[in-house]
């Protein structure tokens, strides 16, 4: 089983594949899921800029396709020597795809992190029952 460590250490590892061909900013992800099989994604980029995808998208959606529907944590690595939060498209989809209790480790470029939940980040969220 991953701690927070173990996981914070893959999404700084993930950033190594990392394909940030116009910005030259590298962020890999680590999700894990309640199975316990951890998914890595990073940011690829493309010089149409909407259809870049972001590191978090790019490890939620190798989980859904693998058949993983429940998860615990993600960890968030960038260059920056803040920590990196997900963008809003990547909250939106964290939120409906991984829950409102997922673990957020935000990551600087010194490997020091700081935990929140997706409720935290992303409150009042639009979500499935306003389509109903």
């Amino acid at each position: 089983m991953y701690n927070a460590k173990d996981l914070v250490q893959q999404a700084i590892n993930a950033k190594q594949k990392a394909m940030p061909t116009y910005s030259n900013f590298h962020v890999g992800a680590a999700l894990l899921a309640k199975s316990g099989k951890l998914y890595i994604g990073a940011n690829i980029e493309n010089s149409s800029y909407g259809l870049t995808i972001c590191a978090e998208r790019t490890a939620v959606f190798n989980a859904i396709l693998e058949g993983e529907r429940e998860f615990e944590a993600i960890a968030i690595a960038g260059d920056s020597d803040d920590y990196i939060s997900p963008c809003g498209a990547c909250r939106q989809v964290l939120m409906e795809l991984c829950g409102k209790d997922l673990n957020v480790y935000m990551v600087n470029s010194k490997g020091e992190y700081k935990l929140s939940s997706m409720e935290d980040l992303l409150p009042y969220s639009f979500n499935q029952e306003f389509l109903k």
